[in-house]
């Protein structure tokens, strides 16, 4: 039965890979220093009449398990850059560092050796925290941005009433599941309506073999690192368009940060709240995700002077 499990997870990690290949993306590992090693999903062949778009993903599984139903209606209208950060997928380090401006530093070295000088980026939960750092420290290089279920501006409060919401003593037990019932937690949390409800035990099991084992302990230090949400941190303002999305019932991140964010951007920031989704409205509801950041990335007039 295991063994079945596996074979359906490593059959799906590879018609995955050959969604990302069929639209014309080609895996690249890039060098970005001495210590860094960043992967990405690049084009092959990028269109210098088309923006530069950067997806930067969440905690849990890699980039191309995240962003997959971006893929094909993006690359139609932009260049698709699909970074795994640090300690995601095949990017590593032999560095110490491990904060979000560490990773918004590696993936600005990885843009640069791909001859990436402009881009807008969409930013997913955790990699929201590194698209906003990389606005901040790299603003002649960042035009737009997408910040997505992404609490910029949480409180260290907000840990302790996400673990009352999830019952579990530690934030890495709840983002990084170890057991069926751990990860039913998460999705109960993170998914409007959970999918993995009714999945026997040895399904999830493989599952959180396969995607949430490797690097775990790297990973907790990553969100130990965590300098955005601290106590005493000042959370920078960008002069950048922004375009804000939240799940209505997004219980990682209630919306209520949503609000603190485009408070604290002085109400410049568009934001857009998804009905019948939660704290992956991307996956939740695709096509209104796609259709409405297209929409800003191609069409909003800025507003910043």
């Amino acid at each position: 039965m295991a063994g079945y499990c596996f074979s359906l997870i490593s059959f799906w990690t590879k018609r995955l890979q050959k969604a990302f290949v069929s639209a014309g993306l080609e895996s690249k590992l890039i060098d970005v220093d001495d210590s860094t090693t960043i992967h990405c999903w690049a084009p092959k062949k990028c269109d210098t009449h088309k923006q530069n778009v950067v997806l930067i993903h969440g905690f849990g599984t890699n980039a191309m398990w995240q962003w997959y139903p971006q893929i094909q209606p993006f690359v139609g209208s932009f260049n698709v850059y699909v970074p795994d950060l640090v300690f995601f997928g095949d990017s590593t380090t032999r560095s110490s560092e491990r904060s979000e401006i560490f990773q918004a530093e590696s993936l600005m070295k990885m843009l640069k050796r791909l001859g990436v000088s402009k881009f807008s980026v969409v930013g997913t939960s955790y990699g929201g925290f590194v698209a906003y750092t990389l606005a901040y420290l790299y603003p002649e290089a960042v035009d737009k941005v997408v910040i997505a279920s992404s609490a910029v501006c949480k409180h260290v409060e907000d840990n302790t009433e996400l673990l009352k919401r999830a019952n579990l003593p530690k934030i890495s037990d709840v983002l990084l599941p170890q057991s069926p019932a751990s990860l039913r937690i998460l999705t109960r949390l993170s998914v409007y309506k959970p999918p993995l409800t009714m999945l026997p035990n040895f399904i999830l099991n493989d599952f959180i073999q396969i995607l949430y084992v490797e690097n775990r302990a790297e990973k907790i230090e990553l969100l130990a690192g965590l300098t955005l949400g601290t106590e005493g941190a000042a959370v920078p303002v960008i002069n950048k368009d922004v375009l804000i999305v939240w799940g209505e019932h997004d219980q990682i991140f209630p919306m209520d940060k949503a609000f603190q964010l485009k408070k604290h951007l002085r109400d410049q920031a568009e934001l857009v709240v998804m009905k019948n989704a939660s704290h992956i409205p991307h996956i939740e509801n695709p096509q209104e995700f796609n259709a409405v950041v297209k929409n800003f990335l191609l069409h909003h007039s800025s507003s910043i002077s």
